[in-house]
């Protein structure tokens, strides 16, 4: 098999583990269950994941999480308001496509984890740690001072995890909205 095709089946396998973190959370994640999903054959578990499953499981919330903080940094080229729009339009995106099925990976994984993976514990702290970084870094880069850039970025963070939560619950894409509504006036305020 070629590079690429290898890369392609790893890939996939990923891909199929965040899909089933975002929908069943880190218990869902079973080798038989990624298999099933991305068409992978048995032999490419160990292959590509040498470590089994918690590699495998690890290495999707570790994309999932590279995947939110690429956004934020592309993102935050704009003024901190439309970086936040950006964000809520993507979850709205993800909710609305998987019918409300499929919520945030790295969430689910910080539920979760902690007696089904080892080290989840460290990398979600990592991933929020670098998604508030970014999002504190383009709200100074916004005008904020840094001890309030650092706030809004937990913040945010904070209700926009929430609200996913809460969509799903409902079905409706409504607490996005309110907390967009809720946090748009504080990201026009520089005080």
């Amino acid at each position: 098999m070629s590079d690429q095709g290898r890369r392609g089946t790893k890939q996939r396998m990923l891909d199929s583990a965040v899909l089933l973190l975002r929908e069943r959370g880190a218990a869902g994640v079973t080798v038989d269950a990624v298999l099933a999903h991305s068409g992978a054959p048995r032999g490419s578990v160990y292959h590509h994941f040498p470590g089994g499953r918690n590699e495998l499981v690890l290495g999707a919330v570790r994309q999932a999480g590279d995947y939110i903080a690429t956004m934020v940094r592309e993102s935050a080229e704009g003024d901190a308001r439309q970086m936040v729009d950006r964000l809520v339009a993507f979850w709205k995106r993800a909710l609305t496509k998987t019918d409300f099925r499929a919520g945030c990976p790295v969430a689910a994984m910080a539920l979760d984890s902690r007696d089904l993976v080892p080290d989840a514990g460290d990398v979600v702290r990592e991933i929020f740690a670098q998604w508030q970084a970014g999002l504190a870094q383009a709200f100074e880069e916004s005008g904020f001072a840094a001890p309030r850039a650092q706030r809004l970025a937990t913040l945010v963070v904070s209700a926009i995890e929430g609200a996913i939560i809460l969509c799903r619950a409902h079905r409706d894409l409504g607490p996005l909205d309110d907390v967009l509504t809720e946090i748009a006036p504080l990201l026009e305020r520089r005080d």
